[in-house]
């Protein structure tokens, strides 16, 4: 994976500082590829309760985590009771690592 065990730990913090605890983070995507060169991170957020506003909250910690990341596109998916499942979402899980 194409992250540092310090770029990791700021992202759990991130996460947890907003949307708590029990949120589990999926990397997924070009970042678990270590011959690749740059990309985008994409994240899966797994949440066990719903979530009353998804769009301000993916947004919410896309920019948090890019501002981490020194600028670096953060695409932050959702996954939640009361939200669609999609084919992504299996995607994230089973080709994801958790962090």
């Amino acid at each position: 994976m194409r992250l540092t065990a310090q770029q990791i730990k700021r992202i759990a913090e991130l996460v947890q500082a907003v949307a708590g605890t029990q949120a589990r983070v999926y990397v997924f995507g070009s970042r678990l590829d270590d011959d690749a060169r740059g990309g985008d991170l994409d994240l899966m957020l797994e949440l066990s309760e719903p979530i009353d506003n998804p769009a301000l909250l993916s947004a919410q910690l896309s920019a948090k985590i890019s501002r981490a990341m020194h600028g670096r596109r953060v695409d932050v998916l959702l996954s939640a009771p009361n939200l669609a499942r999609l084919p992504i979402h299996d995607i994230a899980v089973n080709e994801g690592q958790l962090i």
